[in-house]
């Protein structure tokens, strides 16, 4: 209960002392409204006796209308709210006028004539009371829908007592205030004039007005009275307005906090160590709970924690892995390469930066097997900032990588079956190519056996020439076959370094199969000395094969075949880039079929499959090079670029 008292009494003192500051405060900002409202109207006054004398003088003189004028525009130049200067007859009517140079003339938009009722008061009344008179402000409509708010002021001219014009000035409201406000006050208050009812007839000031301190002040003009007001720019006051309540409010607070503290020291205490207790446990669950692995080292190298998960992974336990001088799922026969590897990254240079990146390596779970993990590091950082020691997180991606193996043997045997494909378009061509071998073999071999049955002096001879020419046809028949083969069967996706010229060459037996039955020419241009490329022979060969075999069959049909050449060219462009190029002379490539000549399984064959050009893209792309196509004024080319291949030290000297 004392404990209590002592913290009301300290709630109580506190919001008092704040609520009298902050009518202090609240006081001294409408004190300072009130001083400003004062000095503006006494500026106000002021400033009118000036235009007054100003406009008694200007009417007391008998001048020429130009040299009146002259004298007007000067008053209005000194007087810049003076916006204009009238001379008026007897009856009211003006005789003469001029508008200030820097203004825009008042009367431009809207007829004097129609807003003189107030003047004409006014000069009737200065005329009656022998005294210059004010009258009632009235709003002059401007040029796009703008308007400014004008006093007009008249005064009576006499000579020798009687009574003989008037002279009337427009002033300008805002333009008063402008003229009048003091440079310190605009940064503060907003100025304006206001009627009785609160509407708001001018105003000055760079800043606008809170609305929360402002004072009112009337400027009794003759024969009419201008309402003042000044509106400051500050709020109420906040909750701390100074420097001597904030430091009242914060030893007060300071008072209760220490109050508060020994009090509940214990509890504070007990509640620390349940909060300890919970995020230990919470870690704990969300280390567990973790599906990728966790491990951490100290400066040597020695492991000091893992998650379960890493356990799992790994298949030991926790306690052995940390009693283990030497990682036990590290595989045998890289223990030595591993350890000079932890070495250099648990013990970097001054100018080491941790590499986000991750590095993949081969760990061994307990029963041998070998698994590839990527491992992702960072320093271990205590509370102090120090640094001591590693924290990894490993992730098996063994099924990642399985499923690369997968996606790599679908895209060989969706390589194979295009080349497959591919032969099975030339079986025509191949059985019309072996069936002359063959069929010289036959005869060959039965006059052979003729010769057999009928030995004779000329036998040996015959029979000996007889069987050349067997083996001759069985070489030829044997090339053809072998040159299929070597296409079809699948190969390692090796890169070799090869000339243009062999590769070209490699496929040049298919080709002419293919050209033999077409009819056409095949044209062969390799710059010398022929420019190596590092490629996958068997990949590049079945590009060149389908490329070859598109042009050969659109110079089919209605071409004479003399018309038809098929020219293969192979140079250097640009210093590091082999262009290719397949070039026929057929129909070349229609518009509607090559915006989706390179797209997988479109094809404008009947029997075609559509993969062709689009397993030469990705082969091209594979090698780091572009592939694309150009109708000539006969026929189409297909060009495709490879890396040049590095020269031999040798060939680079010479």
């Amino acid at each position: 209960m004392l404990w209590a008292a002592l913290v009301s009494l300290l709630v109580v003192a506190q919001t008092a002392l704040v609520l009298m500051t902050l009518r202090y405060e609240e006081a001294r900002a409408q004190e300072r409204a009130d001083e400003a409202a004062n000095a503006v109207a006494s500026e106000l006054r002021h400033r009118s006796q000036q235009i007054l004398q100003g406009l008694q003088m200007l009417g007391a003189r008998k001048v020429p209308a130009d040299d009146w004028r002259q004298d007007a525009q000067a008053l209005m130049r000194t007087l810049g709210e003076l916006a204009r200067v009238e001379r008026r007859g007897v009856d009211g009517r003006v005789t003469q006028s001029t508008d200030s140079p820097f203004r825009t003339p008042l009367f431009q938009h809207w007829p004097r004539a129609e807003l003189q009722l107030e003047t004409e008061l006014a000069c009737a009344a200065a005329l009656r009371a022998a005294t210059p008179q004010f009258a009632r402000s009235q709003f002059v409509p401007m040029q796009g829908g703008l308007g400014v708010e004008v006093v007009d002021v008249c005064i009576g001219q006499h000579e020798s007592g009687q009574h003989v014009g008037f002279v009337v000035g427009s002033i300008v409201l805002s333009g008063l205030l402008e003229e009048i406000r003091p440079a310190e006050l605009s940064r503060q208050f907003e100025l304006s004039f206001v009627e009785s009812d609160g509407t708001r007839l001018a105003r000055a000031g760079s800043v606008r007005g809170a609305g929360v301190y402002s004072a009112d002040r009337i400027v009794d003009l003759p024969g009419n009275g201008l309402q003042l007001r000044v509106d400051a720019m500050e709020r109420k006051p906040g909750l701390i307005p100074n420097l001597a309540v904030a430091l009242v409010l914060g030893l007060s607070l300071a008072l209760a906090a220490v109050v508060v503290l020994l009090v509940h020291d214990v509890r504070r205490r007990a509640r620390a160590e349940g909060a300890l207790a919970e995020a230990l446990a919470f870690r704990k669950a969300m280390e567990d709970s973790l599906i990728t692995g966790v491990r951490a080292r100290d400066r040597s190298g020695r492991i000091v924690h893992v998650n379960p998960a890493f356990c799992a992974m790994v298949g030991y336990p926790a306690d052995e892995l940390v009693a283990a001088t030497v990682p036990p799922y590290w595989p045998p026969e890289h223990v030595a390469t591993y350890q000079q590897r932890q070495a250099e990254r648990l013990n970097p240079g001054a100018d080491f930066e941790p590499s986000r990146e991750g590095y993949e390596t081969v760990f061994m779970r307990k029963g041998g097997e070998r698994f590839p993990v990527m491992v992702y590091e960072a320093p271990l950082l205590d509370s102090v900032g120090k640094h001591t020691g590693w924290m990894s997180t490993v992730v098996d991606v063994s099924a990642q990588r399985r499923m690369e193996d997968l996606s790599r043997q679908q895209q060989e045997r969706l390589q194979a079956t295009a080349r497959l494909a591919s032969v099975g378009e030339m079986a025509s061509l191949l059985s019309h190519e072996l069936n002359q071998p063959l069929s010289a073999i036959a005869s060959y071999a039965t006059g052979s056996i003729n010769l057999m049955e009928r030995p004779d002096g000329d036998t040996p001879a015959l029979l000996q020439q007889a069987m050349q020419r067997i083996a001759e046809q069985a070489e030829r028949a044997g090339r053809v076959i072998k040159s299929v083969h070597n296409f079809v069967r699948r190969r390692d996706q090796a890169h070799e370094v090869l000339g243009a010229d062999v590769l070209i060459e490699s496929v040049m037996p298919l080709v002419r199969l293919q050209a033999r039955k077409s009819g056409a020419r095949i044209e062969v241009d390799v710059s010398t000395p022929a420019p190596r490329v590092k490629v996958d022979r068997t990949m590049l060969e079945q590009v060149l094969l389908n490329l070859t075999r598109n042009g050969l069959q659109a110079m089919e049909g209605d071409m004479p075949v003399a018309e038809r050449v098929l020219t293969i060219r192979a140079h250097i462009t640009q210093v590091r880039w082999v262009a290719f190029s397949v070039t026929d002379t057929g129909a070349g490539v229609p518009s509607v079929v090559a915006q989706q000549l390179f797209t997988p399984f479109f094809t404008t064959k009947g029997e075609g499959m559509g993969l062709g050009l689009s397993l030469c893209r990705t082969v091209i792309e594979q090698h780091g090079g572009v592939i694309d196509f150009e109708n000539l004024p006969r026929g189409a080319a297909f060009r495709f670029t490879l890396p040049l291949a590095a020269l031999r030290s040798a060939e680079a000297a010479a």
